[in-house]
């Protein structure tokens, strides 16, 4: 996913990393340079579902303008990272 919009310096990458781990969701969430966060996650159908309904809130002081979703082929990773 990508994420556009208030969403560095809101505490959403530890955000998404909770609610990921708590869903079962591999992956990161990272800022990128042009101020959006990139979310890779990794999971089950279900759980995908709910993270990416989330991401489009996010939390409390986020502004969520727009989330892209994208398919992308590789190995999941293990646990959650931020940074």
């Amino acid at each position: 996913y990508t994420i556009k919009g208030r969403v560095q310096g809101v505490f959403f990458r530890d955000s998404t990393r909770r609610v990921a781990e708590s869903l079962g969701i591999t992956g990161h969430a990272i800022n990128l340079p042009d101020g959006d966060v990139e979310v890779l996650a990794c999971g089950d159908a279900a759980s995908l579902d709910k993270l990416g309904d989330w991401l489009k809130e996010g939390p409390p002081h986020a502004r969520v303008d727009d989330v892209i979703a994208r398919d992308v082929e590789g190995t999941p990773p293990a646990g959650f990272r931020t940074g």
